[in-house]
C-alpha cells in the first residue's frame, strides 16, 4: 500500500511540473480581414483570412522571436472567403490584421500578442 501512495505522489509531482498546455490562439480583425497566431497550435504559424468581398487583398504585418527586428508581411490575394498560412519558424511575437483599400488607407487592426 506504501508503495502506491509513493508512485501517486510521483505521478502528481510529475503532472504539476510538467506543462500540458497548448497555447491560445489570438485574432486581430482589420476590416474584412483577420489574422490568427499560433495557428493550429503551432507558435510559429499566423494565418490571414480574407472576409471581406470588395476585391481587395488582405494582409498581416508581424513580427517573429528570432528575427524581433524584422517586419514580416502575410498577404491573403486569393480572393474573399479564402485563407492563407505562413511558413513556420520562430514564434510569432505581435501582429495585425489589415484589408487593403485601394486609393485609400488601409483598415487595420491594432498590435497584438499572442
Amino acid at each position: 500500500m506504501r508503495r502506491i501512495k509513493t508512485i501517486a505522489a510521483v505521478v502528481l509531482a510529475v503532472g504539476i511540473a510538467v506543462p500540458t498546455s497548448t497555447a491560445m490562439a489570438v485574432s486581430a480583425k482589420g476590416g474584412g480581414v483577420t489574422a490568427t497566431s499560433p495557428w493550429n497550435s503551432d507558435s510559429g504559424l499566423i494565418s490571414v483570412y480574407d472576409g471581406s468581398a470588395d476585391g481587395d487583398p488582405g494582409y498581416a504585418d508581424y513580427y517573429r522571436q528570432d528575427s524581433a527586428g524584422t517586419l514580416r508581411h502575410l498577404w491573403n490575394h486569393s480572393g474573399s472567403g479564402t485563407r492563407v498560412i505562413s511558413g513556420d519558424g520562430s514564434k510569432v511575437i505581435k501582429f495585425k490584421a489589415c484589408d487593403e483599400n485601394n486609393w485609400d488607407e488601409d483598415d487595420c487592426s491594432g498590435w497584438v500578442a499572442p
